[in-house]
């Protein structure tokens, strides 16, 4: 895996933190517009950051992991969109939906979390 910078590594655990909590000020009641912001926030610096550490390998398994990755990553960004959509109520998708890609976005990130450098390290 190619490593980040100190600012990269700084901005992707900052991402992470913001991530989090614009995830959970949208549960408390009248905190839906300012939550929609600060996850749409986080997400952009979790993901692009995610994006820029790049694997360079040949090993197929980190390259399916690491696919796996991206698509939770771009999960969080369609989330950040949906949350949007239901914080200003436009566009076709203005309920909960967000609950669910959010969902499939955590699972894939976890998931692959542990798995890549558990993979990394059996391949040296």
């Amino acid at each position: 895996m190619k490593t980040l910078t100190n600012l990269q590594n700084f901005l992707y655990a900052a991402g992470g933190i913001v991530l989090l909590a614009g995830a959970v000020m949208p549960l408390f009641p009248g905190l839906l517009v300012a939550g929609a912001w600060v996850f749409t926030a986080g997400s952009l610096l979790f993901s692009s950051m995610q994006m820029l550490a790049r694997y360079e390998g040949s090993n197929f398994t980190v390259r399916r992991l690491r696919r796996q990755q991206l698509l939770g990553a771009i999960l969080l960004l369609v989330t950040a969109g949906l949350l949007l959509m239901k914080a200003y109520a436009t566009g076709p998708l203005r309920g909960d939906e967000w609950k669910l890609t959010l969902t499939i976005a955590a699972v894939l990130e976890v998931y692959t979390a542990f798995r890549i450098p558990a993979a990394l390290k059996k391949t040296e």
